[in-house]
């Protein structure tokens, strides 16, 4: 979170998703009432270090600060504490000298209870509904209504999960966060701890859930609980009747997010810039978010197969859902609503995907640096479309960096069979004239200037070239060995 927001939290004070706590010396004692309560309702955040009653910033003492962060994960991991567990990632933020904890809580799919209380949130804060059987009652089938990823299957088994995918997550999980939980885990542990094993409350059976099976399952046990189930991958630039390329994915959503990514780096061109110092790949950061928003915000158990499709003017996906209003949504004023938040939250486990609400932003913000001028169209209904405008040009250059690619091979094959390769008719031509460019090089050799800028480069490093001066004015030394 940015200072900048969390003072506009702050200016907005308390409400269904805003509790704040003075937390100075220690973790208050009913702050896990307002993290179930987040998980049961809405979600929201908590913030301590906030006087509740004037809204000033107070600060907790940088001596308890990594107490109180540590007894926060600790706690929501522990179903002593927090059942079923949850795993949350507190932030510390500096504010006019004093240390603030921030905390999102996204709504779960599940409900939570607390030192056996189950508590739910309206305005005026957390409520103790542990004795109402009509509210419980009720939250329950919300939750159960609301979410088909908690659908319980009782004869799954461990066998049946994939389990490469294991070390996999867990490797993912260790770059977002050395000393994750899951790190210490077996393989039944972290299906647990990720919510991925649950009570079905109308029938009392227990077991792995969709989610689970989604997640990691293997491909014929995906296929034997949802065996609609699919992700289809096209490019449709010169077969606009058909397809010109096509990845039909039938696997669980770890590797179909991988598939998909290579899917997109094999058509879409690289394009690069710096932010706050650090070079970023743009199309994989705007890609990033749509191919997590595909995958993880869609109604699983509707058999309207999930689409990428990568036309000569645009990339759209499609994918089935629940609505929460319908038409164009407005990155300004829109409430984002969690359609899988198990789901959701174990790709955030392994960073690929953010915040709730953050998706929309980012491609907004990557897409106008990837691609200047254009805007991207999030459009809600049954069908739920993302359309990123991407100008032809830009696919013209991947075709031609595919037809480079292949007369670079071929030249270069051509010229190693000759009496003399490509990278010794460079350094012949720079010895007789020590200023020619990489398109002079390219027409007396009979390359493309690609080719040569690549052989110029392998030459760098072995050190038999080096360039003086600027690209404009300065020339080729041959270094003799």
């Amino acid at each position: 979170m940015t200072e900048t927001k969390l003072r506009a939290l702050v200016q907005q004070g308390e409400g269904t998703q805003v509790e704040f706590k003075a937390a100075s010396i220690g973790l208050n004692r009913d702050a896990f009432d307002s993290i179930c309560g987040f998980l049961n309702r809405s979600g929201g955040y908590l913030i301590l270090g906030i006087n509740d009653a004037d809204k000033s910033i107070t600060g907790v003492q940088e001596n308890q600060v990594q107490n109180i962060v540590d007894n926060i994960v600790t706690g929501a991991n522990n179903p002593e504490r927090l059942n079923p567990p949850y795993y949350l990632s507190p932030e510390v933020i500096t504010v006019d000298g004093k240390q603030v904890i921030t905390l999102y809580v996204p709504e779960s799919s599940q409900v939570h209870a607390t030192r056996g209380k189950i508590f739910d949130r309206n305005q005026d804060g957390d409520f103790n509904i542990t004795k109402n059987n009509d509210l419980v009652s009720q939250l329950y089938l919300r939750k159960q209504n609301s979410y088909s990823e908690n659908q319980v299957f009782p004869y799954v088994q461990l066998s049946d999960f994939k389990a490469s995918l294991f070390d996999k997550v867990r490797s993912l999980a260790r770059n977002i966060q050395p000393n994750h939980p899951w790190l210490a885990m077996n393989n039944e542990e972290l299906l647990r701890s990720a919510g991925l094993f649950k009570r079905d409350m109308k029938t009392g059976g227990e077991g792995y859930t969709l989610a689970a099976v989604l997640l990691l399952g293997s491909d014929e046990c995906i296929q034997s609980v949802l065996a609609h189930h699919k992700t289809d991958a096209i490019v449709r630039v010169e077969n606009t009747d058909r397809y010109d390329d096509r990845d039909d994915i039938r696997t669980n959503l770890i590797e179909s997010y991988e598939r998909l990514m290579a899917f997109v780096a094999k058509h879409l061109p690289e394009k690069f810039t710096l932010i706050n110092g650090q070079r970023i790949n743009l199309r994989d950061n705007l890609f990033r978010e749509i191919v997590g928003n595909l995958l993880v915000h869609r109604e699983f158990t509707n058999p309207f197969p999930a689409k990428l499709v990568i036309e000569s003017n645009q990339v759209r996906t499609e994918n089935w859902n629940k609505p929460h209003g319908t038409g164009a949504i407005d990155p300004v004023n829109f409430s984002p609503f969690p359609k899988n938040p198990i789901i959701a939250k174990f790709f955030k486990e392994i960073g690929w995907v953010d915040e709730l609400g953050s998706g929309v932003r980012n491609t907004f913000k990557y897409l106008e640096l990837y691609h200047p001028g254009a805007v991207p169209l999030f459009k809600e209904g049954d069908v739920f479309e993302i359309v990123i405008p991407i100008e032809g040009e830009t696919l013209e250059e991947t075709k031609k960096k595919g037809s480079e690619k292949s007369s670079e091979k071929g030249s270069e094959k051509g010229s190693e069979k000759g009496s003399e390769k490509s990278s010794e008719k460079i350094i012949r031509l720079l010895k007789d004239e020590n200023d020619l460019s990489a398109k002079d090089l390219a027409k007396h050799i009979g390359i493309t200037e690609r080719a040569v800028e690549k052989q110029i480069a392998n030459l760098k490093l072995k050190g038999k070239l080096n360039r003086i001066g600027p690209d404009k004015g300065g020339y080729w030394e041959v270094i003799e060995k």
